[in-house]
């Protein structure tokens, strides 16, 4: 029985003041950079790229292309400004609909 209580309290005593401590810091942080990586690759920067070609078909529109909204108007542009875009969308009925509210283009690319 005593035995068994001293094993005990030393298992439970500090190591010795010369021994080493824990190990290496970038050993301790390794997983989290790694689950970081992981969502910056699968999620981060696909959606910067997403946002990045929306932009770039925002900047592009012209008269008489055909697009839909957010919304789910579906129309031909009839006119743009820098921020407004206005929409056609029966014969002489036009809606004007800011111009980030447009969510893609209604024709659709033939593959390749």
């Amino acid at each position: 029985m005593l035995t068994l209580l001293f094993n005990t309290a030393f298992a439970m005593a500090p190591p010795p003041q010369g021994s080493q401590q824990g190990g290496n810091p970038l050993v301790a942080f390794l997983p989290l950079i790694i689950i970081f990586a992981i969502f910056y690759f699968l999620l981060i920067r696909p959606q910067q790229k997403r946002q990045r070609e929306h932009q770039d078909f925002l900047a592009n529109l012209k008269k008489g292309d055909e697009v839909a909204t957010n919304g789910g108007l579906i129309g031909r542009i009839a006119g743009l400004t820098e921020d407004v875009v206005t929409l056609e969308v029966a014969d002489k009925v036009r809606v004007k609909v800011l111009r980030n509210q447009i969510a893609g283009s209604v024709i659709k690319k033939k593959p390749e």
